[in-house]
């Protein structure tokens, strides 16, 4: 995600949004409030025609033009949720907040693609070195990480099924990774703790 967020307030007048959307070369920013929350996004087609017809008279505002609800994405959910989210609403950019809704940054089509064209030794290598050696404590030839088009295969012998089940579970958080194949053995399961 992009950190420097150009946005307005709703009392913005359009053409002063048009003016910022020129400038910086971006088709979209976020409207927020007095406390920096996400009140609703205005894009490029909101100013054009009938959003801007529908305005009261005199010089519109971002507020009175702007699309709401916002679709907005959480700093610590998924590159593929945001995916997801652009594709169903049709949005080439998602304002992200944090758990208070506040404005954080913006994500576009472009950083969510970037993600995915990472290489596959680029993968093998955060897999090895962030997940198997700094992670789980391991030697690197511990686990062999195999990696082919983004799918990613996990071979070789545990201690235990626990470390396991976490090799598994680490790896398809990795950005990039389309799936995991699971292929590692372990010596003996891991104890099951009672949550009840």
């Amino acid at each position: 995600m992009t950190d420097e967020v150009v946005s307005a307030r709703s009392g913005t007048p359009v053409v002063d949004v048009a003016r910022r959307l020129a400038e910086y070369g971006i088709d979209g920013l976020p409207v927020v409030d007095a406390d920096d929350r996400v009140i609703g996004v205005v894009s490029a087609t909101d100013l054009q025609g009938d959003r801007r017809a529908a305005a009261a008279d005199g010089m519109p505002t971002a507020g009175e033009v702007m699309s709401v609800p916002a679709r907005t994405v959480r700093a610590d959910d998924s590159v593929v949720r945001a995916a997801r989210l652009m594709s169903e609403s049709g949005v080439e950019r998602l304002p992200v907040v944090d758990e208070e809704a506040r404005l954080v940054g913006m994500v576009t089509r472009r950083d969510v693609l970037q993600v995915f064209v990472r290489t596959d030794a680029e993968i093998r290598d955060e897999v090895v070195d962030e997940i198997v050696v700094r992670s789980l404590w391991l030697s690197p030839q511990s686990v062999d990480v195999a990696v082919h088009d983004g799918l990613v295969i996990l071979s070789g012998r545990l201690e235990n099924s626990g470390t396991a089940a976490l090799a598994v579970r680490m790896t398809r958080q990795v950005d990039g990774v389309t799936a995991v194949v699971d292929r590692l053995t372990y010596r003996k399961e891991a104890p099951h703790r009672d949550l009840a």
